[in-house]
């Protein structure tokens, strides 16, 4: 077993495990593969490379020592919004941010688990874009093609995991955050029911809406990193039963009622579903009708949901922005939403808030007609660097949702949804598909993904060597 760019998460635990690799050698490769690609990929704003090293010699005794955990001495990385105890978390701004002083409870849960945190991967800022580029890091470039982007606000660590930097890595989805990157870097990513990995140290982040999730190349990996940074926070607010996700993936899922939407929920700018990834969605429906399951066209009720996104996701840009210790340095679209957060802040809250158990009951009654829903994770291919970068709110508004109407609404309802790899379009982009299901079903949604992964074996695809060959051990 060589352990180069292919290695994944669980194969990696295993070999710790049984002495065939050393912690120190797994973080040294990760560290020179994050080195080489930093100039052209530029997926990471912090590296940990003395800490990690560190880390990986005392993992390395403890599994000397006979010690087993889930995740003892592998390497993985977290998205710049979570806290990493000695690290800033300065969430896509600029800013010279100071270190924070303790873990949030994810990192805190993966490091109980094992894992050698070995840096923090970009995202734009305060991570409201479905693209990971700014003037306080650069350009994030997807491993695929590096005139695109890999998406956001999670590109950097989709372009980790895309590239094989690390086997796997957290991100947040607050809009699709950890989905749209997973489909434009050929990745799977879970966004897990709203609890199930905590936030803390916010309770809630932008009201509810965000939650963190996992990418990997596999639905097994994506799982097994889902089990080891799922749990609460003893102040959370959000506390769901506990799943076993990696035992979800072992199992047959059944013959499912499986309902395929094409049409994006209402917003009040214009989207559409371009031809060739609408017809990649279609031929994962079909592969799911041929594997026996029940595969019908059907829209949920989703009604003006849209109504109730806004106030949510604006208030939580005005949280962030009031914590800001630069808000002199931030995006004129940053300062824009803020101020419209602070007037939606009260009565229009408080509506939005309430009217998610309103939704919960009508779009809960769709999923008594079918198990799982399929939808495409966005509407057109990764667009290229720069294309929203420099636009205007409006104009920016526009832009993410022709590209990306199809993702949000999950975030209101605060449910499980998957972003399965569905293919490429236009010369070699990856496109995504989202198998979506109601409260707590991500059992359900990880059996079918990992079904759709033996059949399509989408992790055997590779990015261009030349973007993301690997260095050698420093």
């Amino acid at each position: 077993m060589t352990f180069d760019r292919s290695a994944g998460l669980a194969e990696s635990a295993h070999a710790l495990a049984d002495g065939e690799v050393t912690s120190r050698t797994l973080v040294e490769r990760a560290l020179a593969r994050i080195e080489a690609t930093q100039g052209t990929l530029n997926a990471f704003r912090v590296v940990r490379a003395e800490a990690a090293l560190a880390e990986a010699d005392a993992a390395d005794k403890e599994l000397a020592a006979g010690a087993r955990r889930p995740l003892l001495g592998v390497p993985v990385a977290v998205k710049d919004d979570m806290d990493v105890a000695g690290e800033p978390t300065a969430f896509g701004c600029r800013g010279e941010y100071p270190p924070v002083a303790e873990d949030g409870e994810a990192v805190r849960r993966l490091r109980a688990a094992g894992a050698v945190i070995v840096g923090k991967t970009n995202t734009c800022e305060l991570g409201q874009w479905p693209f990971t580029e700014g003037p306080a890091f650069g350009d994030t470039r997807n491993p695929w093609h590096p005139d695109h982007t890999p998406g956001g606000s999670s590109g950097g660590s989709a372009a980790a995991v895309a590239a094989g930097l690390v086997p796997a890595a957290l991100g947040s989805d607050g809009a699709g955050s950890v989905r749209i990157p997973a489909s434009w870097t050929n990745l799977v990513g879970i966004k897990p029911q709203r609890g199930r990995i905590s936030t803390w140290p916010r309770g809630e982040s932008f009201q509810g809406i965000t939650v963190n999730g996992t990418l990997a190349r596999t639905v097994a990996d994506a799982a097994l990193l889902l089990d080891a940074a799922a749990g609460n926070h003893e102040r959370d607010p959000h506390r769901p039963p506990a799943v076993d996700a990696s035992a979800a993936v072992t199992r047959e899922p059944g013959r499912l009622r499986i309902a395929v939407s094409l049409k994006p929920p209402f917003t009040a700018l214009p989207a559409r579903l371009r031809p060739e990834v609408r017809a990649r969605v279609v031929e994962l429906a079909e592969k799911l009708a041929a594997l026996g399951h029940t595969v019908e066209e059907a829209d949920p009720p989703y009604g003006q949901i849209g109504l109730t996104f806004v106030p949510r996701a604006t208030v939580g840009i005005s949280e962030w922005v009031t914590d800001s210790p630069f808000p002199a340095l931030l995006d004129r679209r940053t300062l824009d939403a803020a101020r419209l957060g602070k007037l939606l802040g009260g009565a229009p809250l408080r509506a939005a808030r309430r009217a998610e158990a309103v939704l919960h009951r009508r779009i809960g009654r769709f999923f008594e007609s079918y198990d799982v829903m399929l939808a495409p994770t966005t509407a057109a291919p990764p667009p290229r660097i720069g294309a929203m970068l420099g636009l205007g709110g409006l104009a920016t508004d526009r832009a993410m949702i022709a590209a990306c109407p199809f993702a949000w609404p999950w975030n209101v309802l605060g449910w499980p949804g998957v972003n399965v790899p569905a293919g490429f379009v236009d010369g070699g982009l990856p496109v995504g598909a989202q198998l979506l299901g109601p409260s707590h079903s991500e059992p359900l949604l990880l059996s079918l993904a990992a079904q759709l992964e033996a059949e399509l074996r989408w992790q055997e695809a590779w990015p261009p060597e030349q973007v993301t060959s690997d260095a050698p051990a420093a």
